[in-house]
């Protein structure tokens, strides 16, 4: 017996169901009327785009598709498609999927180096020619064959054009599912080949019965936040749930002192609190939720949110340096410093404590220029 460990997949949170295993999808009712809408018309289009924010469902509507057009059989018009996309109790295309064993399926995702051990951070070309072999090949049935790419945005420029040729010439009775959490960063001729789905953030009460079902039910009194700062997305909130999100988002807007200037103490409590062995996850988590305070104030001041759109702690901090286009801009700015910085260090391995102390020095300098423009 194999011993061998299974390689993490990059399309699953961690300690909760793949989207292949998620039996409802939740907040996304358009998306899906949209596509039967297209089936029922005779529309059915060879490639689809499914376009929105990480983790809202995108991979989850795909694996459902591909179960409903695989299941159809050979000739899924002549009966006319379903009307849900629902999979009926004891549907083996369902089971197989869930297995991954279905024969009439391929999985375009980024794969493990095998000189490192680790994933890729993008879809090589090898991975495309692998599903090229695939569609090289005849259903048994003559039925539908279907590629899912998750996520197509991140595939490297050989992947990309590779996969293109694919879309200019696709064969018989096969559907590609392209998930895009950045369609823009796409081929202009790929996009220009795909029919687009646009799913949306969920709002707080689908959220918490998504999380229910993914087996993380939300604290009492932390709904509404965490909605708020996962941006709708069912992913982000499994991701901050496990690391105790809401509490340290609150810390994180806390530390800016109600836009007064950043907390020192607290400030190098946080930098020792990711550095270290065993820290990384809380230094990503960090990481993340800081964009994410910052992305919040730029478009907070951009829109003048209301009051109830605020997050733990947000309001005093709003009113005080996010409150006009000025500040907006001041924010914006403050956002692609720090993405680029934190990214340099992440490349480069620098410390993460030193990398915090930057970014938060960084963050005090943007709140005196808010306040003076105030």
């Amino acid at each position: 017996m194999s011993d061998a460990v299974e390689p993490p997949e990059p399309d699953r949170v961690a300690g909760h169901p793949h989207p292949r295993e998620t039996r409802r999808l939740f907040g996304q009712e358009t998306a899906e009327q949209d596509f039967l809408a297209a089936w029922g018309e005779g529309r059915l289009h060879h490639a689809w785009l499914l376009r929105g924010p990480r983790g809202i469902g995108k991979a989850t509507l795909a694996y459902r598709i591909a179960r409903a057009l695989i299941a159809g059989g050979p000739d899924p018009g002549h009966a006319g498609p379903p009307a849900t996309l629902d999979a009926p109790e004891g549907c083996p295309v369902a089971a197989r999927i869930r297995a991954r064993s279905e024969p009439c399926l391929a999985l375009l995702r980024r794969t493990v180096n095998e000189k490192t051990g680790r994933l890729r951070s993008q879809i090589a070309v090898d991975d495309v020619r692998a599903v090229r072999r695939f569609l090289s090949l005849s259903a048994a049935d003559g039925g539908w064959r279907v590629v899912i790419v998750d996520a197509a945005d991140e595939m490297n420029r050989s992947a990309a054009n590779a996969l293109l040729k694919v879309l200019e010439e696709p064969p018989a009775r096969t559907a590609l599912l392209l998930a895009a959490h950045s369609p823009a960063a796409l081929l202009a001729t790929i996009r220009s080949r795909c029919r687009t789905l646009d799913l949306h953030p969920l709002g707080a009460a689908e959220l918490t019965t998504a999380l229910a079902q993914a087996g993380a039910p939300v604290a009492a009194g932390e709904t509404g936040a965490l909605a708020l700062i996962a941006g709708g997305s069912v992913g982000e909130a499994l991701r901050l749930s496990a690391g105790g999100g809401v509490a340290l988002y609150g810390r994180l807007v806390a530390l800016l002192g109600g836009g007064r200037g950043v907390e020192r103490s607290g400030m190098m409590e946080l930098a020792e609190t990711v550095t270290g062995r065993g820290a990384e996850a809380i230094h990503e988590l960090v990481a993340r939720l800081t964009l994410t305070l910052i992305g919040r104030l730029a478009r907070h001041a951009a829109t003048g949110s209301s009051e109830a759109e605020a997050g733990p702690g947000e309001t005093a901090l709003m009113a005080a340096v996010a409150r006009n286009r000025a500040q907006a801009a001041l924010w914006a700015e403050a956002a692609a410093r720090v993405a680029a910085s934190t990214g340099h260090a992440r490349a480069v391995n620098l410390d993460p404590g030193q990398t915090i102390i930057d970014t938060f020095l960084d963050l005090d300098a943007t709140l005196t220029r808010a306040r003076a423009v105030a």
